[in-house]
């Protein structure tokens, strides 16, 4: 199992803890809530016993203990009605908007009836009287708590996650561009020795007659010096100039084609000889022949390769197609995070590199556009028209 399977797997462990606490502190809290919602029509009931022994006792000497007792609950907004649905009493409901707004009793009314069936009790000759509530603010405060708590958690998480990704890609970006810059460094030496000898055997009695392979031997050097500039220019400002996309395609499709087998069948499409594009030549056509390079490892040898160009008014659509193994679903995202590879050699930076020269310096994008195991894979790259 590699890296990113690993990391795939892990992200699922997470994703299903953070589930499993979510849903013990919904049950959790919907359970107080349960306890509270009894609790308080309990009260309710109490306060509906002294309404009615009030109103059928009648001996009593000091109803001022009466009243203190409903005066006791404190939280519960309560209305109750006679046996024709006037109100007679409330409690707990703000006395300032009831003197303002003849409404707003009745509307709390109706939200209480809405609520919960009323609590009725007997008057006599089959009159009664009614007691109607609903929750209190702390019932109501306690059932949205969970979902305020976790919004709070849920964005304290995505910001940090931002912010680390953040600074995660900045010091990416600082490997990738010492890496690259390193790299150049460090073929330019050799290069340049390379550059010296082949002079010197060009100058050579008796090299005449091998001059087509000195020949091959500056073509190779002149390659490598290609490889060096182009990581050279990886972390620095590209320069961008207007180019016919046909044409930087149609030379790189030739390069790769000469050193393909003769099995591989290449197939070059567009909709038009001159599609302008605004591009850094020698970065854009690293990425056309990573693709192509992945193309011709997918086929193994042996297969057919489409590269086909399309355009709108905006942006040129360019999608190179293998008839080799396919892309599982779940990979078609991490195949282009650094270290991806599916094959012995090379450090699996090709198809990052692909994307980062794409998006970061050419504004563009790169993706798989389908894939299909056992019948090949179709990559799209979208740059923007000059």
């Amino acid at each position: 199992m590699n890296f990113y399977d690993r990391k795939s797997r892990w992200k699922l462990i997470l994703v299903l803890i953070a589930l499993f606490i979510v849903a013990i502190t919904l049950w959790y809290t919907n359970m107080l809530a349960t306890k509270l919602a009894a609790s308080e029509r309990q009260k309710v009931e109490q306060v509906a016993n002294v309404y009615k022994y009030i109103a059928t006792a009648t001996d009593i000497q000091d109803y001022g203990f009466f009243l203190d007792l409903i005066k006791a609950e404190t939280t519960i907004p309560i209305i109750s009605t006679d046996h024709y649905g006037h109100i007679v009493a409330y409690s707990n409901i703000d006395s300032n908007k009831v003197k303002q707004d003849s409404t707003y009793l009745p509307r709390q009314l109706e939200e209480m009836k809405d609520f919960a069936d009323p609590i009725a009790f007997e008057l006599g000759d089959g009159i009664n009287q009614y007691v109607y509530y609903k929750h209190s603010a702390l019932y109501t405060q306690l059932l949205y708590y969970p979902y305020i708590q976790l919004f709070i958690i849920a964005s304290f998480l995505i910001v940090a996650y931002t912010l680390f990704n953040i600074a995660r890609r900045s010091e990416q970006n600082r490997v990738w561009v010492g890496m690259a810059k390193e790299t150049a460094h460090q073929l330019g030496t050799p290069i340049s020795s390379l550059v010296a000898w082949i002079e010197y055997l060009g100058d050579s009695p008796g090299m005449e007659t091998k001059k087509n392979i000195i020949d091959e031997m500056e073509k190779d050097v002149k390659r490598l010096e290609l490889i060096a500039d182009r990581f050279s220019k990886v972390g620095s400002q590209p320069d961008l100039s207007r180019q016919n996309l046909v044409n930087e395609l149609e030379n790189t499709i030739d390069y790769i084609k000469r050193r393909a087998s003769k099995k591989v069948n290449f197939d070059f499409r567009y909709s038009n000889n001159d599609i302008p594009v605004k591009i850094n030549p020698v970065l854009f056509n690293w990425v056309v022949e990573n693709i192509l390079k992945n193309a011709l490892d997918a086929i193994e040898g042996s297969g057919d390769i489409a590269v086909h160009v399309s355009e709108d008014s905006t942006a040129a659509y360019i999608d190179i197609t293998d008839t080799g193994k396919g892309i599982p679903k779940s990979k078609q995202q991490t195949i282009f995070e650094p270290g991806y590879s599916t094959k012995k050699r090379g450090w699996g930076l090709g198809l990052t590199l692909a994307k980062r020269i794409t998006e970061n310096y050419h504004s563009g994008k790169i993706f798989v556009k389908n894939s299909v195991m056992g019948k090949g894979t179709t990559f799209r790259i979208v740059v923007p028209k000059a």
